[in-house]
């Protein structure tokens, strides 16, 4: 049985990944805060095993991904991420920090922490999910964008890490999905995030390895 890990699995995209790695026979492991909403999901998929963790904070995380390590994780999908809009003269420094610690600094920490073990047994998946903002500006975004780029420039110096190990990663850069994040965007949704969760288990189950280091962009319909 395939074990896949997903962060911010509570709600959109995270949600329906989580449901469709389920639909295909995968053991999940959910990472984040306690919330209703994970409760809820966690009620419909019995099987599902439950990290506290909160993302923003460093210690956690490296606790969590410790626990992953002896959970030994076939698929890592780093989906969690936050976003504050503001323009740059009104983000603060915390603001900034906080979209830093879980956009990027966590899936840092946590593709650190299971690729040893995929490593030493020769398979293995890291899954980062950006978005289209890691190849444009944004206004009042700066923070957030800043964040998406820096997680497909890591994904891609990984990658070069990973070549003939048989352990891959890549990143999926969706456009505007139809989720709570993109309210007060200004942009109209174009895609599902069903849509996004298919991908994501292709990218995690059936893409060859040849997909090492490439960042998948959808621009929806």
């Amino acid at each position: 049985m395939t074990r896949v890990a997903i962060t911010g699995a509570s709600r959109g995209i995270g949600r329906e990944a989580a449901l469709a790695f389920a639909a295909r026979g995968c053991q999940l492991t959910l990472l984040g805060r306690r919330s209703s909403a994970l409760d809820a999901l966690r009620a419909e998929l019995h099987d599902a095993e439950w990290v506290e963790c909160d993302l923003s904070d460093g210690d956690q995380v490296e606790r969590a991904g410790a626990q992953l390590c002896r959970g030994l994780v076939d698929v890592l999908v780093n989906n969690a991420a936050v976003i504050q809009r503001a323009p740059l003269l009104g983000v603060t420094r915390e603001q900034f920090e906080q979209q830093l610690a879980v956009n990027l600094t966590a899936p840092f920490l946590l593709t650190r922490a299971v690729l040893a073990p995929m490593l030493a047994r020769g398979s293995g998946r890291v899954i980062q999910v950006a978005s289209i903002s890691a190849t444009l500006g944004t206004a009042n975004s700066a923070a957030y964008n800043a964040t998406k780029w820096g997680l497909v420039g890591f994904m891609k110096s990984v990658a070069e890490e990973l070549r003939d190990s048989g352990v891959m990663t890549c990143a999926l850069l969706p456009g505007s999905v139809d989720t709570s994040m993109l309210v007060g965007s200004g942009f109209a949704p174009r895609m599902s995030a069903a849509d996004v969760a298919r991908t994501l288990v292709f990218l995690g189950l059936d893409a060859s390895l040849a997909h090492n280091g490439a960042a998948v962009e959808m621009f929806g319909t």
